[in-house]
């Protein structure tokens, strides 16, 4: 399996596949994606950066029940954040995952983006109480 920066033909399977895992949001078609190719070369993961005016939010990162188990969630984020000079921020309910690929909960400093973005539908389904917004700065 290999994970690269998506293609334009695998910008349809890599939305499809978003929106079967229920992590599409309006315009992830047009963010730069990032997908993990399965053995049989179809699409089985993928993640999204999205540019807001205040930060970078890693977004919709999910791989093929099929699929998972083979450290495609690790390398997704891996890729993106190696294509990506400055910090990237994320909202989560899984920060133990997240912690693993370097990120920190952050109290302060949160970005605007992150406030608002809980009021919106989107994070309607999500337990407020176990989101956490998270940061990984770059590496120098």
């Amino acid at each position: 399996m290999s994970v690269r920066k998506a293609r334009p033909v695998d910008v349809g399977p890599a939305v499809a596949l978003a929106r079967r895992l229920g992590l599409d949001y309006p315009g992830l078609e047009d963010d730069p994606l990032w997908v993990a190719e399965g053995r049989d070369g179809r699409v089985a993961g993928l993640v999204a950066l999205k540019t807001h005016p205040d930060c970078l939010e890693l977004c919709a990162l999910g791989v093929d029940p099929g699929a998972r188990g083979e450290g495609l969630a690790k390398a997704l984020v891996e890729a993106l954040l190696d294509a990506v000079p400055g910090p990237v921020h994320l909202a989560t309910v899984i920060p133990g995952f997240f912690e693993a690929c370097g990120f920190r909960t952050i109290e302060d400093d949160i970005p605007a983006t992150f406030p608002a973005k809980r009021l919106t539908p989107w994070c309607d389904g999500c337990p407020k109480e176990r989101c956490a917004v998270m940061v990984r700065k770059k590496v120098l």
